[in-house]
Order: C-alpha cells, then structure tokens, then sequence
C-alpha cells in the first residue's frame, strides 16, 4: 500500500489536497528471545560456542582455559549471550610486583568480541583454600593476626594493601577505562572471590581508599558495587559517605551533582531459599536480604541509572535435583529478580534443564530492557533541505532501559544515495513504559530527489550500525527494519 502511494505521488498523479500529513506505521510485536548488548545471560570464564561445565560444578578465579573453536557460537542447553564474565584472582594478575598479566585481559577482551560479547572483569583480592594473595606479597606481610573476618586472608587495614592491591587496579583503570568491549569492571575490595565480606569492618579511612581506586581510575567504564552481601548489620554503612549516588527512604543521599557517581549493584547468591544451609545466620537471601538490604543500601533506585547484575547461588542442576525446586519456586526466584530490575544473569555456564527453558525464555523477554515501537509517523513528501518531522510511540516492556547511550536513528535509502539521520532521543531514560519521541531531521541540501525506503534503527553512535533488536517484525539483514517509502521532491 506504502509503495502504491509512493509510486503515484511520484507521477504526481494525486492532487496535493489529498495527499495525507502522514503516513502512519504500527509494527506488528514479536515474542521472540532477543540477544541485545548488556541484557541476558552471560557466560562464566568461558565465551559463547564454548563447551559448558559439567554437572553442578563450575570454576571462577583462574585464568581462562581457551577451548578449540569451531566457528559455532551456538551454546547447547545455554541461550546466546551478549556479555562473558571473566572472574580471576589478584595472583593471576599480577604475579611479581608491578608485573601485570595484561596479556590475559587483553586476549580475553578480544575473544569476547569475536564472539559477539562484550567483557564483564572483577579482579578479586583472593579466594579461599590454596588461592591466596600473591606470593610475593604475602612475603611483605606474612601470615599477620587473627583477622576481623573468616573471609579475610590478609589485614586490609595495612596500609599496604591500598598500596599494592589499590595500585594493581589503577594501572588496570589506566589501561582499559574506555575500552569498547569492556562491559563493566566489579568494585571488589575485601573477601573470598571478592564478594565483599567484612567490608563493614572496614575503616572509614580504608573504605574509601578502596573504593577510590576504582573510582579515580574508571571515570568511563560502568561500575558495579556490592553491599548486599548479608553479613552487615546495616548495608548502608558501606554507601554512606561515598561519591556513589545513594538515597534512603527517610529523604537521606549521598548527595547530588557531577561529583556523584551512578554504580550499578550486583547479587551473587540469587535463588537462595534455603534457611537450613546457613544455620549460623538462620536466614535466605531471596526472603530475608536481599528485600531489605537493596532498600537498607541506599541503592533501591540504581537501576535507574546503572544496571542491576545478578548470579545464581550454586547451579540450575543444583536447584532440581539437590535442592529440589520446583517450577514455582523458580518462577518465584525470577519474579523477584524481575522485581529488582534485573538486567543480566551469571549462571555459571551450566546447563539449564530442559524442565525449566520455557521459564527461562520468558524470563529473558523481561530481563533488562525491551523495545516495542508502537507507532511511526513521517510525512510521505520532503524537501532537500526541508525538514522531516517525524513521531513515534515506543514501549519498554522490559524492567530496565538501555544503559549505553545508543542512538535512535532514521535512514532513507535507495539505489543511489543512503542517507542516516540520528534523533536527540537519550535512549537510558526511556524506561519501562510508554515512550513518546517526536523529532525534526532535515534533509541534507544536497539530497538527489526521487524515492527512498524509510528505515529506522537503534545504532552505534560512532558507527551508525545497529545495535539493538526491537521487538517487532521486519527486521533486514543489516539489521534495520523498514517503515515504507517517501519521496524528496
């Protein structure tokens, strides 16, 4: 129909009276899973086509171990990720002081990008058993006192530790703040695999220094904090007084203004329900932490700006056939992961049973942000050097928005000429719900006249290429997806 008004428009053929103001589109929505950046599942030492792990086991904390690629990226009992989470020990980075590894980032970096994935890093202090702080720094310090926590391996409070393990992740900030495949980098600072035990032991004086070293050094690349670990009386005392952007029900922050950062915060115990496997503590982290420590942390509304990451607690294999879920409580799970804005998920690479993938999928039609363009509007004849004024009604059905600032971008395209104009539209404030975006583009002076195809796209603001998968119907194999056609007259 758009292309039979477009050829008589071009004849000249319909009298200007009754040439409409607009040519109206309303997409058809899709239901299909979409693999967009920075939402979704996301691989765990491993990258997509990669064998998982076996059973209910995973690894974390050591170098990544390349398995042979056959070009396949398809992951068998796992969905397409977008991001791959390398979790390594302070002892692999730096294994003689002020000697960094950074041939181990920098082939991990490139793999992900290969693969289609982008990096998430946490550089963690130490782990437990035999994954120690580095051996020569454990010489500088010895074996020390009994320490405040039983997560701890070293004093923290030595001032040595802000030397060395600070000045490890300055060099890293120095490196690769900005890196283009570099997802997010893990605010870790204190305890097993990084997690950040004890911090609320933590001085005020180290607290800070810690967190700074991260601060100071990754002014670009996104940040994720935890304070929600379980083991403070209060998670607040970890945000209070930082330059994390924080507020609290009573009306408290930590301030506003360019001075304030936007961290994202992360859990790593999702879909722990069990009360009996923490005797010490008598309490879950689904039903009993997490509800009030993402309130009690100051960071409730974080999502907002930075993304909300999450891990499972043990494994999917671990939940059926030891823990015994079964598919409410996994429903459950995932509804209150939903309700904390969730964006991406580390499963660790293990097998999601077959049981359970249809709750899985329509879990990740909800995770992170989804787009739906409801309506497109464009006048059906433009002018070089006129303007073109378009309108259009979007709706995030997804519980987060976009967190890079790619652009919503329109392009006219024929055989000859191919023209992108990219929208004002700040796609991280389009949040979950209706969105209105009304635009005026011009149309280059130079513009040859005759009929173009419009398209529209979420694109690289560098590259103009696109970048995200809209939930409607149409898509081309380049990625944009077609509104009808219009005429430079």
């Amino acid at each position: 129909m758009l292309f039979f008004l477009s050829a008589i428009l071009a004849n000249s053929v319909l009298p200007a009276q009754e040439v409409p103001a607009k040519v109206v589109v309303k997409p058809v929505e899709i239901f299909d899973i979409l693999n967009n950046p920075g939402i979704g599942f996301m691989t765990f030492q491993r990258f997509n086509g990669d064998n998982l792990n076996k059973g209910s086991t995973w690894t974390e904390g050591l170098p990544p171990v390349y398995q042979d690629f056959d070009g396949d990226l398809i992951n068998k009992n796992y969905p397409q990720t977008s991001i791959a989470y390398l979790r390594v020990y302070w002892k692999f980075m730096e294994p003689q002081a002020g000697q960094y590894n950074w041939f181990m980032i920098d082939k991990a970096l490139r793999t992900a990008a290969e693969r289609g994935q982008t990096l998430m890093l946490r550089i963690a202090p130490y782990g437990e058993d035999e994954n120690d702080v580095p051996a020569w720094y454990r010489k500088i310090v010895g074996q020390g006192d009994k320490l405040l926590s039983e997560k701890w391996r070293i004093d923290p409070e030595d001032p040595r530790y802000v030397q060395y393990f600070g000045g490890m992740i300055k060099a890293l900030g120095q490196r690769y703040d900005g890196h283009p495949d570099l997802e997010s980098v893990d605010v870790s600072i204190v305890g097993f695999w990084g997690e950040g035990d004890g911090s609320h032991l933590l001085t005020d004086v180290t607290r800070l220094a810690l967190i700074n070293c991260y601060l100071d050094n990754f002014k670009k690349t996104p940040l994720t904090f935890q304070p929600v670990n379980g083991d403070a009386p209060d998670p607040g005392i970890l945000v209070k007084g930082t330059p994390i952007a924080a507020s609290w029900p009573d009306g408290r922050n930590n301030g506003t203004g360019p001075q304030i950062r936007n961290l994202g915060y992360r859990m790593d115990c999702l879909g722990d329900m069990t009360n009996e496997i923490w005797p010490e503590q008598r309490w879950s982290h689904m039903t009993d932490i997490y509800p009030k420590d993402i309130i009690k942390s100051g960071m409730s509304e974080a999502w907002k700006k930075s993304p909300v990451t999450m891990e499972i607690c043990w494994t999917f294999l671990h939940w059926l056939d030891s823990l015994k879920y079964d598919e409410n409580t996994v429903n459950y799970i995932f509804g209150e992961a939903l309700k904390w804005h969730i964006s991406s998920f580390n499963a660790k690479s293990s097998d999601v049973p077959h049981v359970w993938s249809p709750l899985v999928d329509k879990w990740l039609n909800k995770m992170g942000y989804r787009l739906v363009l409801r309506k497109f509007e464009y006048p059906p004849i433009v002018k070089p050097q006129g303007q073109l004024s378009i309108n259009s009604l979007w709706e995030n059905i997804g519980v987060a928005p976009i967190y890079k600032d790619y652009k919503f971008a329109v392009r006219l395209k024929n055989t000859q000429c191919t023209k992108v104009l990219t929208t004002c539209a700040y796609l991280p404030d389009w949040l979950p719900g209706d969105i209105v975006c009304d635009e005026v583009l011009y149309i280059p002076y130079d513009m040859p006249t005759g009929s173009y195809n419009i398209e529209i796209a979420i694109v690289s603001p560098v590259s103009f290429e696109p970048r995200v998968k809209l939930a409607i119907a149409g898509i081309m194999e380049d990625g944009w997806y077609p509104m009808g056609e219009i005429i430079v007259k």
